[in-house]
């Protein structure tokens, strides 16, 4: 029999900032959604509305086309705002995008036949899973303590 005396080392695993685990929560986000959207284009006769100018049951436009445009670059430019913004404005910017689209990546389902329920219904829990954990993680901010005020004259004798 063999008796172990000595223990492995352990790995070391410091804190992570909140900051970094929002903007690493934004980034897999981003690649599902980018990534949905690429793949939705495999589905038979995608290709062929898209030629005809129809995207769901909207008309291809220049007004349709940005504001795809928009929606997809809200949550890139959270990735850079996540690690850049103070934190006061961070928490609340994370909180009420992350708020808003919860709804919207559940709506990408709508109009989609349920033999396709199980290529939507993973991404979009997926990311409906990293939304909640932007939501927590914001929510759970850390605070610092406040420090209290000293008194507001000093001793120039205890300076000596």
């Amino acid at each position: 029999m063999t008796v172990r005396t000595k223990t492995p080392a352990l790995l070391d695993d410091p804190p992570v900032p909140v900051q970094a685990k929002l903007a690493a929560a934004w980034t897999s986000f981003m690649f599902l959604y980018i990534y949905v959207d690429y793949f939705h284009l495999h589905k038979p006769g995608v290709i062929d509305d898209l030629r005809a100018g129809v995207v769901f049951e909207f008309d291809i436009s220049p007004t349709l086309l940005t504001t795809m445009l928009a929606s997809v670059a809200i949550p890139a430019l959270m990735v850079m705002l996540s690690m850049t913004l103070p934190a006061r404005v961070n928490r609340a910017t994370n909180l009420v995008v992350a708020s808003l689209y919860i709804p919207y990546s559940v709506f990408n389902a709508v109009g989609e036949s349920w033999d396709w329920v199980p290529f939507y219904g993973l991404p979009i829990g997926i990311e409906v899973l990293l939304l909640a954990f932007v939501l927590r993680s914001a929510w759970t901010w850390p605070r610092t303590p406040a420090v209290p005020a000293g008194p507001a004259t000093t001793d120039l004798r205890q300076d000596l």
